[in-house]
């Protein structure tokens, strides 16, 4: 079991050790946030309204008894690329296999934006919450009264998920 938890690990250390390149994290997000404006009623015009948008096409979690995620994206400002950024957790307790999701993780008010950008390393729940949205089929984003400056959407294979958090998440810029 010792054994092949320590490869479980490796295997978790080398996949998210492959740096994507500039192109294919914009790529990533572009499709990420297609399936945003399709999934979400209103998306584009709620982007539109935003300071900025960071995207994470790809968060893989992987782990038996101790896990690990990790995932790279962007953040777009005006829809265009403006720098590029890594999120990665750990956690302990009963966990096993592997998972992958997208995060979508928007700032509606500049200041929001600006602590986040003036930060080296910005852990969720530490140095600003992020509330996840919830709302039922068919309603638009834009008719919902939202207060916090930083929501966040998670997606899975099956779409849009609600009772995640990501607190504890830390995300760190990574230059390509």
């Amino acid at each position: 079991m010792k054994k092949l938890m320590i490869v479980f690990i490796l295997l978790l250390l080398t996949t998210g050790s492959h740096a994507k390149s500039a192109k294919e994290i914009n790529i990533l997000v572009d499709a990420t946030l297609n399936r945003f404006n399709n999934e979400v009623t209103g998306a584009s015009e709620f982007l539109q309204g935003a300071a900025g948008v960071l995207v994470f096409p790809k968060i893989l979690k992987a782990g038996i008894g101790i896990g690990g995620e990790y995932g790279e994206g962007a953040m777009r400002i005006a829809g265009k690329t403006t720098a590029y950024y890594s999120t990665a957790s750990a956690s302990i307790g009963f966990q096993l296999g592997a998972q992958s999701k997208a995060v979508v993780i928007v700032f509606l008010q500049q200041d929001a934006l600006k602590k986040f950008q003036d930060k080296k390393g910005w852990k969720i729940g530490v140095d600003g919450s992020v509330a996840i949205i919830k709302w039922g089929v068919g309603e638009d984003i834009n008719t919902m009264d939202i207060k916090d400056p930083i929501v966040g959407f998670v997606f899975n294979n099956k779409g849009l998920m609600y009772n995640l958090t990501l607190e504890g998440s830390k995300i760190t810029r990574i230059h390509r």
